[in-house]
């Protein structure tokens, strides 16, 4: 028989019973019942009873065996009695009883205790993550990671698709988040930087004559966490297609993410093709460009009837440029006033001034602006929003984008706190039509609205001919359920309208040869058509594993903080190392201690 086991924990069935058998795992729990000693078993496939027996001479020491300490035990197994039967694991029909036991490894008293409901503070779970790994829950959801990767490499290939691996060491980026920066030994005072995305060398590879690439890839941005995004790393399905429209290309992610979910969930989803949405249609209706398809709230626009109303805090606003942005809600005209208090103290929270709002009852329309409005007023924007009698609207005004986004949190916070989600379903969209160009007010200039290297929709003749903020991009997001998956575009892969575009943008053709020189350098010797996206694979994975923190389907994530608790990352590093890549550490005063002393390093250069 094998030293450690002759299955696993979760093998063992009702056919087994009267055969010999070896187990290995950790104690999970144990109970004694009337001198009996129960323990229950586990290892990564399952949990099997153990059952000691008082007249065993290893009883005594089994009863002090500590919880997670890993332990072989040999016996026979049993058939269960019908009234101890455990119908909520597998294995529970038999049990095993010991007849010899080994100690592979004791455990000290716990940190974290696993078998209970409390999963314990988050820095414990963290700085115990190999501990907290042994749960249940993380098991199935680091597993699940596995096998989607696993189907998405798949996928990729039988379209016809190759992996290759782009460089981690690399050129900082002048574009995007910042970068994590590596200091080059023998090349003193200069540096890698960790790659963002692998977006230059996967658009180089294109050059080369590589027809369909795609690479589960690291990515490394210096920025802050959310719930939906993890601080320092994360991973990506990298996708780049040569000679391809945008239609193609949605159609390949559509035809992989859609066989994914299918694969590893049984929720509702739509077919393909996925509902298309342009950027400006997005922000006006659901007051955001990831919207969530399952809430069913619409923004509407009524800028136009509180213009002429005597309601002077909208129609000044709208007087001066602004917007006013209306929320119709079914059925909620017998919410009590605390409910509509609570949603006004919200929107204020989110940056609104206030949050006026007009409730339809029976033969009566009330609500704090309801005094200000002709009867016409009232009856456009009832027909405007679709309002029927128990309907209630809500009202923001401000400038465009402010008023956007504000509504857009409104309208997600009344669809949870109604209970108006839809459950158990996937709604997918692509946001389409993105600006290439916005004005921003503090530079009093035009800038890129979004990726600067997407191709403007129409060409050079779009940037000649027209006001560069009518002029759309080849750009696209894919988003589901409230959740931005990714985003990409069609490449601009022809100089002299990327000299353009970036001249529009205040950026003269000698910075874009700078900063972007091997770029250019390649279109300039033949650059085919090209375009890709690249949707996160951890967010893949919250989605398919319903969590609603990223950190529960990645195996060693790091805290809000970007640190590493469990390997003390970032940490202090040797005067000898320092030396050898000529830095001198200046600390601002409060992060300087006296276990790290700044070196003056002479120039080895």
């Amino acid at each position: 028989m094998h030293p450690y086991r002759s299955h696993t924990c979760g093998d063992l069935r009702i056919e087994d019973a009267g055969s010999e058998a070896r187990l290995s795992g950790w104690v999970f729990r144990k109970r004694d019942h009337g001198g009996v000693l129960f323990i229950d078993l586990r290892d990564h496939y399952g949990i099997t009873q153990v059952v000691v027996h008082p007249d065993r001479a290893f009883f005594e020491e089994c009863q002090r065996w500590r919880s997670e300490s890993v332990v072989t035990v040999t016996g026979r197994v049993e058939k269960r009695s019908d009234e101890t039967v455990n119908t909520g694991i597998p294995t529970g029909a038999i049990e095993l009883f010991a007849d010899a036991v080994e100690v592979q490894s004791a455990a000290d008293p716990l940190p974290l205790h696993l078998a209970g409901d409390d999963e314990g503070p988050e820095e414990t779970r963290l700085k115990y993550r190999f501990l907290d790994l042994r749960r249940e829950r993380l098991q199935k959801n680091i597993i699940l990671r596995a096998k989607i990767i696993a189907s998405m490499r798949r996928r990729m290939t039988e379209k016809g698709f190759n992996e290759f691996q782009t460089p981690i060491l690399t050129s900082s980026s002048p574009e995007g988040a910042r970068d994590y920066l590596v200091p080059s030994r023998v090349h003193p005072g200069k540096f890698y930087a960790l790659p963002q995305a692998p977006q230059l060398f996967k658009q180089l590879l294109m050059v080369s004559g590589f027809d369909r690439y795609f690479q589960v890839a690291p990515c490394f941005r210096d920025e802050d966490a959310r719930a939906d995004r993890s601080p320092g790393e994360f991973y990506q399905l990298d996708i780049e297609m040569s000679y391809a429209t945008q239609d193609e290309i949605f159609e390949v992610v559509e035809d992989v993410l859609h066989g994914i979910f299918k694969e590893f969930s049984d929720w509702e989803m739509d077919a393909a093709p996925f509902v298309r949405i342009p950027y400006r249609e997005a922000m006006l209706k659901y007051g955001s460009d990831k919207p969530d398809l399952r809430i069913p709230i619409e923004i509407r626009d009524v800028s136009d009837v509180f213009a002429d109303s005597e309601f002077n805090a909208f129609a000044s606003v709208v007087k001066k440029g602004g917007v006013v942005r209306a929320i119709p809600v079914k059925g909620i005209s017998d919410k009590p006033r605390s409910f509509f208090d609570k949603m006004v103290g919200f929107a204020q929270g989110v940056g609104a001034k206030g949050l006026a709002y007009l409730v339809w009852e029976e033969g009566n329309i009330k609500g704090p602006i309801a005094k200000f409005l002709k009867p016409e007023d009232i009856e456009a924007i009832a027909s405007r929003c679709d309002v029927e009698t128990g309907d209630v609207v809500f009202f923001v005004s401000d400038k465009a984008n402010s008023a956007n986004a504000i509504s857009g949190e409104v309208r997600l916070k009344l669809g949870r706190d109604l209970d108006l989600v839809e459950k158990n379903a996937f709604r997918f969209c692509w946001i389409v039509d993105f600006p290439m160009f916005e004005y921003d007010e503090e530079q009093g200039s035009v800038v890129f609205s979004h990726n600067p290297f997407s191709m403007p929709q129409g060409g050079m003749e779009a940037l000649e001919t027209k006001d560069p903020l009518d002029v759309l991009a080849y750009q696209y997001d894919i988003v589901c359920n409230g959740c931005e998956l990714s985003s990409g575009a069609i490449r601009n892969h022809r100089p002299e309208v990327m000299y353009k575009a970036f001249e529009i943008a205040g950026y003269p053709q000698e910075v874009v040869d700078d900063e972007f020189g091997s770029l250019i350098r390649a279109f300039r010797l033949g650059a085919p058509p090209h375009g890709g996206l690249a949707p996160g694979v951890d967010r893949i994975v919250m989605l398919l594993a319903d969590e609603t923190n990223i950190r529960e389907v990645i195996a060693f994530p790091m805290n809000q903080k970007a640190q590493d608790l469990m390997m003390d990352a970032p940490c202090e590093v040797s005067e000898k190392q320092l030396r050898e890549l000529h830095i001198k550490l200046k600390l601002p005063e409060e992060h300087k201690s006296e276990t790290h002393v700044p070196i003056d390093v002479k120039d080895h250069s």
